[in-house]
């Protein structure tokens, strides 16, 4: 890997700042929840174009030297099946001299261990085959599971950039050498109301990846935006 800006200081919880001037930084995310993708698609703002699908999102950007964090969003995604929510796990090695210490998010490693990738498509297949728009986005989320992944940060990016490009949204990602400073669960209540298969079981879970977003409401991102 490229050298990287020295380690940062790590940011633990909401950092507020003047809204008006602020820049919402967020970590990477595998196939992140539906909140931040709201985030990023809104700029932080809440404002999508409905006539042309471009966006805000000039203000807000994904950190490049984030800080790992571990049971985060970082290296999982959490579906909707007809038992609950299951969450799904990239499992990760970090470099020696970094174990038990902090770690820059670029100098994360993919571990294929557990056959991770296998078990991850077949999980999405169980719990999404019926839903309406699988069949529409699975050939190009496929790949995804079948290519082998060195690192995390690339792993992160690319997910995002496709989940982008199946929602059909201009969206120009900004990267920046700052660490994040909005975690995910802050981010829970930018969640429209959409449509879940087992909505009537377990209630609205608004923490669902975004996959659980595409796959039942397809592009219409619209219904994102809070």
């Amino acid at each position: 890997m490229p050298a990287v800006a020295p380690l940062l200081p790590a940011v633990y919880g909401w950092q507020p700042q003047n809204k008006q001037n602020r820049k919402m930084i967020l970590h990477p995310t595998y196939f992140g929840p539906v909140g931040w993708y709201s985030a990023l698609l809104s700029g932080g703002n809440g404002a999508i174009s409905s006539s042309d699908c471009t966006t805000n999102a000039a203000s807000c950007a994904i950190s490049e030297c984030d800080i790992y964090r571990r049971q985060t969003e970082r290296n999982r995604c959490s579906i909707v099946t007809a038992n609950g929510m299951q969450t799904l796990t990239v499992p990760v090695t970090m470099p020696e001299m970094a174990k038990g210490g902090r770690c820059l998010m670029r100098d994360v490693r993919v571990s294929d261990h557990g056959n991770w990738r296998h078990q991850h498509w077949q999980a999405l297949q169980s719990a999404y085959g019926m839903s309406p728009f699988f069949d529409f986005f699975a050939d190009d989320l496929r790949p995804l599971f079948e290519r082998q992944w060195q690192w995390l940060h690339d792993l992160d990016m690319e997910t995002t950039a496709v989940v982008l490009r199946l929602m059909q949204v201009a969206v120009p990602l900004q990267l920046t050498d700052k660490p994040s400073d909005t975690p995910c669960y802050a981010l829970e209540g930018r969640v429209g109301r959409y449509y879940q298969t087992f909505e009537r079981r377990h209630g609205f879970l608004p923490e669902a990846s975004v996959l659980d977003f595409l796959f039942n409401e397809g592009t219409d991102v619209r219904a994102l935006i809070v």
